[in-house]
């Protein structure tokens, strides 16, 4: 894409830098390349096949040009259009909060499943801890308009994109967003009472396996929403100890794991009292993915 004089249409804008992106071993290059056209263009994706052969100006040329050598270092399609998607819903996202994966929505889909055949449940109260974007705690109440949900992270940045996601979805009225370690901010919210459900993606990379994550992860995911101590399970660890003090009784817990962290996960759980009904469930790929535990009577 260096050749000048030349007319570059989207449809070659497309192919080339779908060659270019395999060749950088970018995720998806179709797609990627698709994704950063459509936002250089400002215009929907499905649009660039209607408008094929549409000559791209010089304007827009060089900032996607800019953005296609970014993400051929490996920064990620998500934070360059500063858009990511996740359970139909489109979050602002940078890099001060991780992107939206959809492994996730596997216990957005457990908890709506447990609300749906629970007739106890139907106006749930939700803490959803280590909230980042605020993907699930909108996602849960998007689909449970009688729910509540108070999204809680350690991170200030994350907890102000959090609540600019919430706003924009309209949610805020049920949602609320609050800046504090797991359930210290607990203390400061007019209503502190134990609650339905308590779920959370908290980071459950092992400290010694941050250099081998790929770049893309390495060098541009924030390292506090990844680094999940020696074994990976340490903010797990301090969720599961203080849920039955803040989890009603029989209330449930839903915690993303690691695809091996199973057993350790149950073991882990096994210690804490107050908790009961431990199990794993699987991801649409098969992997190991949320821990489950209940509250006792």
């Amino acid at each position: 894409m260096t050749q000048t004089g030349e007319t570059w249409t989207v449809r070659r804008l497309l192919e080339w830098t779908s060659g270019f992106f395999t060749r950088k071993d970018v995720d998806q290059p179709r797609l990627s390349a698709e994704l950063l056209l459509a936002h250089v263009l400002n215009t929907p994706r499905i649009r660039l096949y209607t408008d094929y052969e549409r000559p791209v100006g010089e304007k827009e040329l060089a900032a996607y040009r800019a953005l296609v050598k970014r993400a051929g270092e490996q920064e990620p399609i998500a934070y360059l259009t500063g858009r990511a998607h996740f359970f139909g819903l489109e979050f602002v996202v940078n890099r001060d909060v991780l992107i939206p994966r959809p492994d996730t929505e596997t216990l957005v889909e457990h908890v709506l499943q447990t609300v749906r055949y629970d007739p106890s449940l139907k106006a749930p109260r939700i803490l959803d801890l280590c909230t980042g974007s605020g993907c699930i705690a909108a996602a849960l109440a998007s689909r449970l308009p009688n729910a509540t949900v108070l999204a809680v992270d350690v991170s200030a940045a994350a907890v102000e994109l959090a609540k600019q996601n919430i706003e924009r979805l309209k949610l805020e009225s049920r949602v609320q967003v609050e800046c504090g370690d797991l359930y210290e901010p607990l203390t400061r919210v007019v209503d502190a009472a134990p609650f339905d459900l308590l779920v959370a993606n908290p980071p459950y990379i092992r400290s010694g396996l941050l250099p081998q994550l790929d770049r893309s992860v390495r060098d541009y995911e924030p390292a506090i929403a990844l680094d999940g101590g020696v074994d990976g399970l340490e903010v797990h660890r301090r969720i599961l100890a203080g849920a039955p003090k803040h989890v009603v009784a029989r209330g449930q817990i839903f915690l993303e794991i690691a695809y091996d962290q199973r057993e350790a996960a149950l073991a882990m759980a096994a210690t804490i009292d107050g908790l009961t009904d431990c199990r794993v469930v699987r991801d649409s790929a098969g992997n190991d993915r949320v821990l489950i535990a209940r509250r006792t009577p």
